[in-house]
């Protein structure tokens, strides 16, 4: 089983727990023992002494231990590690599985069976490699988020247990208090958000961090209707018709390695959802230190990294969504593309009562309102239209799906056995919906244009062969080729590309 180490170096960690360096955030905990508190690398109190620190990897580990959560650095802030989620080994599978909520509506043996292995070796896996068995990551998980509602907003208690996914509020409490030694209403005693104002919450990531050149990515791709992207922050609208949230995202202010959410959600239930599909739509628990060491020294790759350092794997808000525009972007431009995306919108996507944003009145249509549509309506060719009204219905029929854990080989098998859709497609698909990082659609010619040596364009053999110096980043690498030749001077001249859908 390939499953990455567990720690940095414990030199390492000594290093970066000294000097606060906030590139490690998330990648271990500190716990003293003399306090019995674990807390973030870059936590601003005075250094323990090393004899008193014990470093894990992750804070389940931690808690597990017996520790609990810093009231001061505040360990729910962390990004999380995605290296224990990178391949497709059963422990990154079920991670994958957690983080999505299985153990919030399935047993740790329905867990355990979508991958492969049994209960009691999926725990052992999970005792060896993470410190904790999978309740207690997911346990942690939303009690860590629990903490961070009840700190930065006015949520109700009995609502943000609900948020958290417990259903009982005197279990709620129960666990709360076991895990932070600390009543949950003992952090509301001076609430930091009026109650009848949006949520605002922090969003940490590690540096660097390029926001402007996502949201640029996002920007041209934008869906008028559904979503706003202007050059400070990324706004959108989501379902239901008769529930409708809205939020914005934009930076932190004051240069705090953050972003800041602005939220509107009637539902409590789908807080932690909302919060974990912007978590990686916006890739924020990327390790971009491990993504320079691999394309650092690359000759195509290297000179973009120094200009763009924090450049990140731009995600989709829904997996159809981003299906419905692969397609449509097939061999036409993104402004083309994105033309005929808002005729789709217009036409088939539902209209909410009230805009609860300006410009924000339209929920993206789903997989049973494209199914049986006649998508020739709005300019699609008998072809294209086919493809899309079928992949709705592989969705419908669950031939298909964007549920996390999957491997990406067998992701794209299942997508290149519907009619329309070939290997860029699924891999694009892939890369957005899944943020798949190792996703690389190869047949792709800017991508073969960027990375060959001279005129002529490497072919997609080629390209896959000088790839593999790439992997597990080779999504990126398609953010950095794209990216510069967006900002090539040329590529005005080129007349006929493939599209960046």
């Amino acid at each position: 089983m390939n499953v990455p180490p567990t720690l940095p170096a414990p030199h390492v960690c000594e290093q970066a727990r000294l000097s606060r360096d906030a590139r490690f955030d998330g990648l271990f905990f500190t716990a003293v023992r003399s306090t019995g508190i674990y807390c973030r690398p870059v936590c601003p109190a005075p250094a323990p002494k090393r004899e008193n620190v014990h470093y894990y990897a992750n804070a389940a580990a931690a808690a597990a231990a017996g520790f609990r959560p810093c009231l001061r650095c505040r360990p729910e802030l962390a990004p999380g590690n995605e290296q224990w989620q990178r391949g497709d080994h059963v422990v990154a599978r079920a991670l994958k599985l957690i983080e999505a909520g299985a153990l919030a509506e399935q047993s740790l043996d329905e867990l355990a069976l979508r991958v492969g292995v049994g209960a009691r070796q999926l725990r052992r896996l999970f005792v060896e490699r993470i410190g904790a068995p999978p309740v207690s990551v997911h346990t942690t998980r939303r009690l860590l988020f629990a903490k961070q509602l009840l700190t930065e907003t006015a949520l109700p208690v009995t609502e943000v247990a609900l948020a958290s996914g417990f259903r009982s509020l005197r279990r709620f409490n129960a666990a709360f208090a076991q895990a932070n030694r600390i009543a949950p209403r003992e952090l509301r005693r001076h609430p930091r958000a009026a109650a009848d104002a949006p949520l605002l919450l922090r969003l940490g990531y590690r540096p660097p961090y390029d926001f402007p050149g996502l949201l640029a990515f996002l920007r041209t791709r934008a869906l008028p209707g559904v979503e706003l992207v202007d050059e400070g922050s990324y706004a959108r609208v989501f379902g239901p018709a008769d529930a409708p949230g809205w939020l914005r995202l934009s930076a932190w202010p004051g240069g705090e390695h953050a972003l800041q959410l602005q939220l509107h959600c009637p539902q409590p239930t789908r807080l932690l959802g909302v919060v974990t599909t912007l978590r990686r739509m916006f890739d924020l628990d990327a390790n971009p230190q491990a993504i320079a060491d691999t394309f650092r020294h690359d000759a195509v790759l290297g000179p973009r990294l120094a200009r763009h350092p924090g450049l990140r794997l731009p995600g989709g808000w829904d997996g159809f969504e981003i299906a419905v525009r692969a397609v449509l972007g097939q061999q036409i431009s993104v402004a083309a593309a994105r033309t005929l995306a808002t005729r789709i919108v217009q036409r088939w996507g539902e209209p909410l009562p009230a805009a609860p944003l300006p410009g924000l009145q339209r929920l993206f249509p789903t997989p049973a309102a494209l199914a049986q549509a006649d998508l020739r309506e709005v300019g699609l060719t008998t072809t294209r239209a086919a493809t899309i009204s079928g992949m709705a219905q592989a969705l419908l029929d669950g031939r298909v799906d964007f549920s996390a854990g999957q491997a990406l080989e067998a992701f794209v098998a299942r997508w290149v056995a519907l009619p329309g859709i070939g290997e860029w497609t699924a891999h694009y698909i892939a890369m957005r919906a899944l943020s798949a990082p190792d996703a690389f659609p190869a047949a792709d010619l800017i991508l073969r244009r960027e990375t060959a040596a001279d005129a002529t364009p490497l072919s997609t053999k080629a390209l896959t062969a000088r790839a593999d110096a790439w992997r597990p980043w080779r999504a990126y690498a398609v953010i950095h080729l794209w990216r510069g030749a967006v900002q090539a001077p040329s590529l005005a001249r080129r007349k006929k590309t493939e599209a960046i859908a």
